[in-house]
C-alpha cells in the first residue's frame, strides 16, 4: 500500500448503508436515546492502532511522499493594473515548505525565549490572512514548535481584531500587506503587539515607512524573508508535541456576543483529521481546493488531511469570482465547500440546461435517467449521458473531481441529488463545530439516498439525543427518535479560553458537548438536522418558532440568495428581509411587467422591489417552499420586505461563517419591518397577504 494511504482505511465491500450508526447496548437512559456510534468503525481514540494522535504525525505523514513532490500552490501575480495571475500553478515541494516552517518555528521559539515576543499564559502567534500557502506554512511552524495559534478572519474588523489580539495575548502576528495599518492603529489598544509580520514582500519604500512607523508605537515590522533569515541563523530542531498539549485557540462566529476561544489540543485536531480519513479514496496525485476561511475549522481539518496524505493543496487567487478560473487550472480532486457556493453552481446549471427546444428536452432526460439509475444502485455515471450532457458541467471545477463536500449550514436535497448526478463523483454533506473539530457526522459515499441528513456519527466520537420537552422533541418519538444532538469524543472541547460560563453550559459533566441542533436518528443510523434549540422566539398566541430552521427552509429556494426572519413577541406572526437571486429576480419582473428585464439591470431590479405585483410572485414562491417545508401555519411568513442591499461581513449583518447576526440585521431594516408591523395582522388565514 503507497505511503500516502498511511492512515486511509477504506470502506468494506459492499458498503452497510442500513448500520451507519449503530446503538450501544446498555446506555440508553430515561429522556434520552442509546449512544450511536459508527458502524463500521465503532469509537476511534487516541489509542486506537495507526491512530494520528498530534499535527507533528500528521506533517510528518506527509513527508513520506518525498521532499521534491509538489505540496503547496498558488498562482502568481503577473501584474496588478490590471489585476492578472498565471494561467498556471507555481509549487513549493515538502521539503521547502520544510525548511521554511524549521526557519520560522526557530525564529519564534528564539524570540520568546528571550523575551522580545510573550508575556501572557500562553505562547500565542496569531495569524490574519486570506488563504494562501504562507498561512498554512506558519501555521504549521507553530504546532511543531510547541507554540498556539490564533486565527483570525481575514474579513474581520478591527473592533473583533482588537478583542482577539487582546483575550488571547497575541504579541506576533502574521499578516498581508493591506492589514498592517490597521494593527499600528490600534496599538494603544493592543499593547501586548510586538512583531507583526508581512506574508507578502515589502518594497524598499514600504519597508521604510512601515518600519519607522512600527517603531514609533513599539512594533517590530518585518516580511517573512526578514524573519526567516533570522531563524535560518540559528536553527532549533521542532518540539515533539503531545496529544494533550495546547495548539490552537479557534475562535467561534460570535453571532449575538464576543467570540469564544475553544480550546483546541494536539490530539483533538489529529482524532479529527484521522476520522475524516476512514473512508477518504482519492488519488495519490490529488489536489485539495483551498478557498474557504482556513480560520474556520471545517477548512482548517480539510486541509490537515490532505496534508495527512501527502497530497498537494492548491489556494485561490483570493477573488471569488475567479475561483471558477482557478478550479479549472488546478483540477482539483477534493473540492471542500459551502451550501452558498453550491447553490450557485446548481443555478448556473440549471438555467443553462432547462430551456426550450432540444436541448432542455435532452437536459431533463438527462437528469431523470441519472437520478432513477443512482437512487436504484448509488451509480452516479452515465456512459452516455456524462458525455453528451454533463461534461461541461463537470468541466466547470475542473474535470477530476472525485469528492465534493458540504458543510457549516444545510443545503436542500434536490440540490445535492443534482449536483450528485451532474458532476458524476461523490457530493456528501457533513455537520460539525468548532467545538468538536469540525467533525461528528458525515454521510457515506455514494449512499443512495443520503441527501437531506448529515450522515451516521464519525468514528471519533459517538452520538445521542436528549429530549427537549418545550419544543415537543423526545427519544419516544415515532418513527424516529427526535431530541438535541449530543457529541462526545476525544475531540471533543474541555473548555473555552478564559469563560468558565459557556465551558459549563455548552459541555455537560459526562463530557457531552450540547450542541443546540434538534435532530432525528432514522432506520439507517443517520442523522438528520430537523431545528434548533437556540435562537427560538415566542409570538403573540404563545407559539415557540425557530427562525433559524424557518430560514434554512425557505432559503432552499434557488430565487432567494439571503433571507432574514423576524419575529417580535407582542405580534402573532413573522416578516422577513429577502434578498433575491438577481437571475431569478429578473425573470420573474419580466414575467410579471412585461418587460425585459435583465440581471444586470441594477435599476430595474430595484424598481421591482418595490413592485406590489413582483412582491406577491415572490411570496406565493416562498409560500411553496413554507408547504414543501412542512412548516406550520405559525412558522410562515406573512409580508416581506425585498432589497437588494445584502447583508454581509463588511456591514457587520454577517459573521465571517455567513451566519447573520440577528440583533445587526433587524437594525440595519428596523425601519422597513417596522412598517411591515404597522400595517396590521394579515389574517391566520392569508399568508400570502401584502
Amino acid at each position: 500500500m503507497p505511503l500516502v494511504r498511511d492512515h486511509v482505511e477504506l470502506f468494506p465491500d459492499p458498503i452497510p448503508y442500513s448500520k451507519q450508526g449503530v446503538p450501544v447496548p446498555g446506555t440508553q437512559k430515561p429522556g434520552q436515546t442509546a449512544h450511536y456510534r459508527n458502524g463500521v468503525w465503532g469509537l476511534v481514540t487516541r489509542d486506537t492502532p495507526n491512530a494520528l494522535t498530534t499535527i507533528t504525525e500528521i506533517f510528518d505523514s506527509g513527508m513520506r511522499v518525498g521532499k521534491d513532490a509538489p505540496f503547496l500552490g498558488h498562482r502568481p501575480l503577473i501584474s496588478t493594473n490590471p489585476l492578472k495571475f498565471a494561467p498556471y500553478y507555481e509549487w513549493q515541494t515538502w521539503g521547502q515548505v520544510d525548511y521554511r516552517r524549521r526557519c520560522i518555528g526557530s525564529a519564534l521559539s528564539g524570540l520568546f525565549k528571550i523575551g522580545k515576543l510573550g508575556g501572557g499564559d500562553l505562547k500565542t502567534v496569531g495569524i490574519w490572512s486570506i488563504n494562501r500557502p504562507e498561512w498554512q506554512i506558519v501555521d504549521i511552524a507553530i504546532a511543531t514548535y510547541g507554540l498556539v495559534d490564533v486565527a483570525i478572519y481575514d474579513t474581520l474588523g478591527k473592533d473583533v481584531v482588537e478583542y482577539m489580539i487582546n483575550h488571547s495575548h497575541v504579541s506576533a502576528i502574521f499578516t498581508s500587506l493591506d492589514h498592517i495599518p490597521t494593527l499600528l492603529k490600534l496599538q494603544p489598544k493592543i499593547p501586548m503587539l510586538k512583531a507583526i509580520v508581512s506574508m507578502d514582500p515589502l518594497t524598499p519604500e514600504m519597508r521604510k515607512v512601515l518600519t519607522e512607523w512600527g517603531w514609533s508605537v513599539g512594533i517590530h515590522v518585518m516580511d517573512m524573508k526578514e524573519f526567516e533569515a533570522i531563524g535560518e541563523a540559528k536553527l532549533l530542531e521542532p518540539v515533539r508535541a503531545t496529544p494533550d498539549q495546547l495548539v490552537s485557540i479557534c475562535y467561534t462566529s460570535g453571532t449575538t456576543s464576543n467570540p469564544k476561544g475553544a480550546m483546541l489540543t494536539h490530539g483533538m485536531l489529529a482524532l479529527s483529521v484521522q476520522s475524516n480519513l476512514y473512508g477518504l479514496d482519492l488519488p495519490e496525485d490529488g489536489a485539495t481546493m483551498s478557498y474557504l476561511p482556513l480560520a474556520h475549522i471545517y477548512e482548517r481539518v480539510t486541509e490537515l488531511a490532505t496534508i495527512a496524505t501527502g497530497a498537494r493543496i492548491g489556494y485561490f487567487s483570493g477573488d471569488p469570482l475567479r475561483l471558477i478560473e482557478d478550479a479549472q487550472i488546478l483540477k482539483p480532486s477534493l473540492f471542500p465547500s459551502v451550501p452558498r457556493v453550491l447553490n450557485r453552481v446548481y443555478q448556473a446549471a440549471m438555467l443553462a440546461g432547462d430551456v426550450p427546444g432540444l436541448k432542455g428536452t435532452l437536459f431533463r432526460k438527462a437528469i431523470e435517467a441519472k437520478l432513477a439509475k443512482m437512487r436504484a444502485t448509488g451509480d452516479n455515471t452515465h456512459l452516455f449521458w456524462d458525455k453528451l450532457v454533463f461534461r461541461k458541467v463537470q468541466a466547470v471545477l475542473g474535470g477530476k473531481l472525485r469528492l465534493v463536500t458540504s458543510g457549516s449550514a444545510p443545503i436542500h436535497a434536490e440540490v445535492l441529488d443534482f449536483l450528485k448526478i451532474a458532476l458524476a463523483c461523490d457530493v456528501c454533506e457533513g455537520y460539525g463545530m468548532t467545538e468538536n473539530c469540525g467533525t461528528s457526522t458525515k454521510c457515506w459515499p455514494f449512499d443512495p439516498t443520503a441527501s437531506g441528513t448529515v450522515g451516521g456519527p464519525q468514528p471519533a466520537n459517538e452520538i445521542k439525543l436528549i429530549d427537549v420537552p418545550a419544543m415537543g422533541y423526545t427519544s419516544e418519538d415515532k418513527p424516529r427518535p427526535r431530541g438535541e444532538l449530543c457529541t462526545r469524543g476525544e475531540n471533543v472541547l474541555k473548555a473555552y479560553y478564559k469563560d468558565e460560563k459557556n465551558t459549563q453550559e455548552a459541555i455537560d459533566e459526562e463530557g457531552w458537548l450540547h450542541t443546540g441542533d434538534v435532530a432525528e436518528i432514522d432506520e439507517c443510523g443517520r442523522v438528520r438536522i430537523i431545528d434548533r434549540v437556540k435562537n427560538i422566539m415566542k409570538l403573540a398566541q404563545g407559539e415557540y418558532v425557530a427562525v433559524e430552521k424557518i430560514e434554512n427552509t425557505y432559503s432552499s429556494s434557488a430565487a432567494v440568495a439571503q433571507l432574514f426572519v423576524h419575529g417580535d413577541s407582542l405580534q402573532s406572526y413573522l416578516l422577513a428581509v429577502v434578498v433575491p437571486d438577481p437571475i431569478h429576480l429578473s425573470a420573474i419582473a419580466s414575467r410579471v411587467t412585461g418587460t425585459k428585464i435583465t440581471s444586470e439591470d441594477a435599476k430595474a431590479l430595484v424598481g421591482a422591489c418595490k413592485n406590489p405585483s413582483v412582491i406577491k410572485e415572490f411570496t406565493d414562491l416562498l409560500d411553496k417552499e413554507a408547504k414543501k417545508g412542512g412548516l406550520k401555519g405559525f412558522e410562515t411568513i406573512k409580508r416581506i420586505h425585498m432589497s437588494l442591499d445584502p447583508f454581509s461581513v463588511e456591514d457587520g449583518t454577517l459573521t465571517p461563517t455567513f451566519k447573520i447576526k440577528r440583533k445587526d440585521a433587524y437594525k440595519k431594516f428596523k425601519a422597513e419591518l417596522d412598517a411591515l408591523y404597522a400595517l396590521g395582522d394579515p389574517g391566520a388565514s392569508s399568508s400570502s397577504k401584502l
